[in-house]
């Protein structure tokens, strides 16, 4: 087994990689995926690694998987690594590999030439943010197979299983797929302006008009600055998932560390309440855009 299911907040914890937190009843339909704040560093990984413990867990989302636990409280399931991202990235395609990380050639599927490969962050990550290179030496083709079977496959079914449930039971699945992003200096973006939340729809492909329009004006009602697709207009998660013609949306939101964390101690601050409240919000509200444009609905009407 690869995936822990709870219905229970404080349910014991468990060495499983993948964690699903289902409502006792599903309410909503929405589906919250947290990919990258896994922080459970195997010993055999950390082995390989070059880097100590404080600087592997710069790719991390940190306690984001925390900051929309209120999404199960709501009625709407949550998922979430528990893997950290430098171990493995599910926010890649399958095998989106680097040839040069390894000590033997890779099968000739594999996509080793995706930008993201350059970067050194595909999905057996290279470096960490930051461009630190992760490990002493090159690896093993199978260790790449390997956790890909363990940690990526295990992922994406229970994210896949749990939006088919929820379109089967609403008529639609909206998927809220969430990260953080360095604060940068005083919270700048390059010369973009300051941005305290930046929601990617792949540039209106993954999620219907509507629904980027609601959850940008609510945070910007509660008081954040919000930028559209710049620079991050979502992942592979956001562009394989959404699908708004067959009633599948994918929204990715980006939130600024700097609001609810101390980046360079990887500790939480005071900010971390009223920001994960003001998620809750944004949540309830994006669940009600979503069943608003479900097809039962709209027949109805």
């Amino acid at each position: 087994m690869a995936v822990t299911s709870v219905n229970d907040k404080h349910a014991s914890e468990s060495s499983e990689p993948v964690l699903v937190r289902r409502p006792r009843r599903q309410l909503l339909p929405l589906v919250v995926s947290s990919p990258h704040s896994g922080r459970s560093y195997p010993s055999e990984f950390m082995a390989l690694s070059r880097l100590d413990r404080l600087a592997i867990r710069r790719s991390e989302d940190a306690f984001v998987d925390e900051l929309v636990d209120g999404a199960v409280a709501l009625g709407s399931p949550l998922v979430a690594a528990r893997f950290p991202r430098a171990l493995l990235d599910p926010n890649r395609e399958p095998y989106e590999l680097d040839p040069r990380m390894f000590d033997a050639p890779l099968p000739h599927w594999v996509n080793s030439r995706s930008p993201r490969v350059r970067a050194g962050l595909g999905t057996v990550p290279r470096v960490v943010a930051g461009g630190a290179e992760i490990y002493t030496g090159k690896l093993a083709p199978h260790v790449a197979e390997e956790r890909i079977r363990r940690y990526y496959m295990p992922y994406h079914d229970a994210l896949a299983t749990l939006l088919e449930e929820t379109r089967a039971k609403f008529g639609i699945a909206l998927l809220v797929d969430c990260h953080s992003m360095p604060s940068g200096e005083h919270g700048q973006l390059g010369g973009r302006g300051r941005a305290d939340i930046v929601l990617g729809d792949r540039f209106g492909h993954a999620c219907a008009p509507e629904i980027m329009a609601r959850a940008a004006e609510v945070l910007r009602r509660a008081g954040y600055q919000v930028r559209r697709n710049d620079p991050y207009p979502g992942g592979f998660i956001t562009e394989h998932y959404g699908r708004p013609e067959m009633d599948l949306h994918a929204l990715q939101i980006e939130i600024n560390r700097g609001i609810y964390m101390d980046e360079a101690q990887m500790t939480r601050t005071d900010g971390m309440a009223s920001l994960s409240a003001d998620l809750e919000t944004l949540l309830s509200r994006l669940a009600e855009q979503a069943l608003y444009l479900a097809p039962h609905v709209n027949a109805a009407e």
